[in-house]
C-alpha cells in the first residue's frame, strides 16, 4: 500500500527505515524467539535496549553526566503536576504563557495546594502569534517553565531564557530533537514522545540531579523522579515497544549525522513551505517571522468554508492531517524529523495548483 504524506501532529510520522526495522524484528527480537512486545523488562534483552536508548540520547544531545535521563508514562501532560510536586520546594513558581499547552501546564500548577503561579509574560494580547520577551526572574522562585514550541500556535524558542540561576523547566514535546539546545541551560526537560522520538506512551524526562536530591514529603512513588531515577526508569513495568522504538528513531537520527544535521534539513523543509507562503496571495501565515518554528507551520486562506475545501481536497490527494487545531482553526503542517522533503516539496505544488484553481482570491 503507498503511504501518504502524513502531516499530523501527533502521534506523527516515524521513519520508513525504522518501520521497517521494528517490522523485520516484529516476531523475534536479536533470536530471542520474541517480540520485544513480549520480553520481559527485567531481562537482559531489554536492559540492553533501555541502556542502549539513554547512552544514544544522551550523546545526540550531549546531555551533562549530572542530569538524570528518565523514560516515564502519562505524556507531556502529567508532567504538568510531576514538575511542581518534585521542584517547588519553596512553592513559588513562573510561567511564560505562549499557548494552549503552556495554559494547562499553568492551570495544572494552579491546582496545587498553597502554590504561588505567577505568569511573568505572555502573547495572549497578540493571539500567541509570537512569543515574548522574558523578564528578570526573581531568585526566590523555584524555577520557570516555558514550551519550547508551540504545536498549535505554531511558535518557538530556539534559546534559552537567562534567568540568573533559576533553573528553568522546559515543555520540548514538539520540538526535542530537530532543533540544537544546550541541556546545561535547562533545569529539566521533559517531552512526549510521540512527535519526534517514537509512539505514543513514553515521556522522556532529562533533570538536573541537584534538582532531585531530596524527594519532598508526600510524593506518591510513581510521579517521584527520585525514586523513579534510583529504579533505572523500571520502578514498575516501562513503556517497553516505546523505549525500543525510540533507541531505533535515536540510531537513525545518529546515522543522518546527528541532531545538528536534522535542523539543517528541518530549515530546508520549513523554508520550502514559508517561502511559499510569502509569495503567495490565498495563504498566508499567521505567526511572526521572528518566532516561527521548524515542526509546527498554521496557514490561512482567511475564508474557513476555503480553507475546508482546501482540507478536503488535500486529503483525497494523499496530503492528510492538514486541518488546524480546533482552537485555531485553518491548516497545519507538521513537519517533525521524519517527514519527508518530498512531501514538502509535493505540499507546496499542490497547493500552487489548488490557489490556481481559486483565481489566487
Amino acid at each position: 500500500m503507498e503511504r501518504v504524506y502524513n502531516f499530523s501532529a501527533g502521534p506523527a510520522v516515524l521513519s520508513v527505515p525504522v518501520l521497517e526495522q521494528v517490522q523485520a524484528e516484529l516476531l523475534s527480537y536479536n533470536g530471542s524467539g520474541m517480540s520485544v512486545m513480549e520480553l520481559s523488562h527485567r531481562s537482559s534483552w531489554f536492559q540492553q535496549i533501555m541502556d542502549d536508548a539513554e547512552a544514544l540520547l544522551r550523546e545526540l544531545m550531549n546531555i551533562p553526566s549530572n542530569y538524570q535521563v528518565l523514560f516515564l508514562q502519562g505524556g507531556a501532560s502529567l508532567q504538568f503536576s510531576m514538575v511542581p510536586m518534585n521542584l517547588a520546594k519553596n512553592k513559588k513558581i513562573a510561567f511564560v504563557d505562549t499557548g494552549s499547552w503552556s495554559k494547562k501546564a499553568i492551570e495544572e500548577a494552579e491546582k496545587m495546594k498553597d502554590m504561588q503561579v505567577e505568569v511573568i509574560a505572555s502573547s495572549k494580547e497578540k493571539n500567541y502569534a509570537s512569543v515574548p520577551e522574558i523578564p528578570a526572574v526573581e531568585t526566590d522562585i523555584d524555577y520557570l517553565h516555558i514550551t519550547t514550541n508551540n504545536t498549535i500556535e505554531g511558535t518557538c524558542y530556539f534559546t534559552a531564557p537567562t534567568t540568573n540561576g533559576v533553573p528553568v523547566v522546559a515543555d520540548m514535546s514538539s520540538n526535542i530533537l530537530s532543533s540544537e539546545y544546550n541541556v546545561a541551560d535547562f533545569g529539566l526537560i521533559y517531552a512526549g514522545a510521540q512527535k519526534n522520538i517514537g509512539p505514543a506512551g513514553l515521556t522522556v524526562v532529562i533533570v538536573r540531579e541537584d534538582l532531585i536530591a531530596e524527594s519532598l514529603p508526600g510524593l506518591p512513588s510513581m510521579l517521584d523522579y527520585k525514586l523513579q531515577a534510583k529504579n533505572g526508569s523500571m520502578y514498575n513495568t516501562p513503556p517497553t515497544f516505546a523505549i525500543y522504538v525510540a533507541k531505533l528513531v535515536f540510531e537513525w537520527i545518529k546515522e543522518l549525522g546527528g541532531v545538528s544535521a536534522i535542523e539543517a534539513i528541518n530549515r530546508e523543509k520549513a523554508a520550502l513551505l514559508y517561502d511559499y507562503l510569502e509569495e503567495s496571495t490565498l495563504f498566508s501565515s499567521p505567526v511572526e517571522k521572528a518566532a516561527r518554528s521548524l515542526t509546527n507551520i498554521p496557514f490561512v486562506t482567511g475564508n474557513p468554508e476555503l480553507d475546508k475545501k482546501f482540507v478536503s481536497e488535500a486529503t483525497a490527494a494523499g496530503f492528510v492531517n492538514l486541518k488546524g487545531h480546533r482552537s485555531v482553526g485553518g491548516m497545519r503542517a507538521s513537519l517533525y524529523n521524519a517527514f519527508p522533503i518530498e512531501g514538502v516539496t509535493a505540499l507546496v505544488a499542490f497547493m500552487q495548483k489548488f490557489a490556481e484553481n481559486e483565481g489566487e482570491k
